[in-house]
């Protein structure tokens, strides 16, 4: 009987798998770089997170947002527009509405909102002011 045709086949099969290995050794390493750059990404990404939320109570807060009424912006600009505090029926004027009880209840309840949003504040009973 005659092995060599068995050897080479043999020969050519190992040839196939070592070239395999190879090419899969090859993969692994360019697999493990990969991973090892997702890996500091993600330690990166972990320390940004913890510097972040250490600075959060640092970062002053953003005005908050009015109360949507055209009202709203005209009554600051009252505000901005003088240094002492101002009354309901003051800001009534200023706004141009008639000095009606319910212009004057509206106003006054829209200034107390601006209170409550910590945009003014009561300075004494009736009496308003830009927060400092």
């Amino acid at each position: 009987m005659n092995l060599q045709p068995l050897l080479d086949a043999l020969d050519l099969q190992e040839d196939a798998a070592r070239a395999l290995a190879d090419d899969l050794r090859t993969q692994i390493d360019g697999l493990q770089a990969r991973l090892r750059e997702a890996e500091t990404h993600l330690e990166h990404l972990a320390i940004t997170r913890t510097t972040v939320t250490g600075l959060a109570d640092r970062i002053p807060a953003g005005p908050p947002d009015l109360p949507e009424h055209p009202d709203y912006p005209r009554i600051l600009d009252a505000f901005h527009q003088t240094t002492g505090p101002l009354r309901a029926k003051d800001v009534c004027e200023a706004l141009g509405h008639e000095l009606l009880p319910k212009n004057v209840e509206g106003t006054r309840a829209k200034l107390k909102r601006l209170v409550k949003l910590g945009i003014l504040t009561e300075a004494g009973t009736g009496n308003f002011t830009r927060k400092s």
